[in-house]
């Protein structure tokens, strides 16, 4: 991976982008904004090829929630480090969460693993929960060149090369802010399978993996931070996911702005 810099980060106050972690105002903004509602649809329907209708699954750091409206399965509930009112379950720590072992056959983190100080703790908590065969399904950062340029410009969040990320006593990212983001988090994870594997083949084999999404999210107005955009119907929406696609394949280390991920739990 090219690196314009091997960190940087940003305070809240510098960033451009709108509404930083203003959960409200995103889920008002789903039903007005077609460009963001077909970015959700486009982040969270590929997870229900891994998902049977009866299965029992959670999503954690839910956020807004949008995955209720995409995720196709019975018993499906959504959780946060929060305590909104839309929520299943609050003020639930992803990397401590005090469910049951072995209580859930999947397990949605989306654009989450990438706000964890202690990555590590999370991957043995998710396997603590999940039964055993059950899937942990990962939408997240992928700090492509193109994400480091977004950040630089739009001064959101940042990114550091040079953490480690399987360590359980130094941070990844700000232990004391539940917004602060490392976007190499899940690069520095998912990137080499060695070291992963060396890391945490023992608990998960990485099932499915693919680098996606570029302009489709460049053009959706954001999630929980704002930005501009031109609103577009779903001829043209559909033309910017297959350029998407395209990008993604030509050149992924330049143009892709995340990840899918399936990890499946071993034993």
């Amino acid at each position: 991976m090219f690196k314009i810099k091997n960190k940087i980060k940003f305070n809240h106050s510098e960033n451009r982008m709108r509404q930083e972690g203003d959960v409200k105002s995103s889920i008002a903004d789903f039903d007005r904004n077609k460009n963001l509602s077909y970015l959700l649809k486009e982040r969270f329907d590929w997870m229900n090829k891994f998902i049977d209708i009866n299965d029992k699954g959670i999503e954690v750091g839910a956020a807004a929630g949008f995955s209720k409206k995409f995720i196709k399965a019975n018993n499906f509930k959504i959780s946060d480090f929060s305590d909104h009112e839309h929520l299943d379950y609050k003020n639930i720590d992803a990397q401590n969460t005090q469910f049951e072992s072995e209580s859930f056959d999947f397990i949605i983190s989306s654009n989450m693993i990438h706000h964890l100080p202690y990555p590590i703790k999370f991957f043995e908590e998710m396997h603590r929960i999940l039964k055993k065969g059950g899937k942990l399904i990962i939408f997240d950062a992928h700090c492509s060149v193109l994400l480091q340029l977004v950040l630089i410009l739009m001064r959101h969040e940042g990114f550091d090369f040079t953490k480690d990320v399987w360590n359980t006593k130094s941070p990844s990212t700000d232990t004391d802010d539940l917004w602060a983001g490392n976007s190499a988090i899940p690069y520095l994870i998912f990137n080499d399978e060695n070291i992963f594997h060396s890391q945490l083949g023992n608990k998960f084999k990485i099932s499915y993996k693919k680098c996606c999404e570029c302009i489709l999210f460049l053009n959706s107005g954001g999630v929980t931070s704002k930005t501009k955009y031109l609103p577009l119907n779903n001829f043209f929406l559909r033309i910017v996911v297959f350029l998407d696609k395209f990008l993604s394949f030509i050149a992924p280390q330049f143009f892709s702005l995340a990840y899918k991920i399936v990890l499946e739990r071993k034993n």
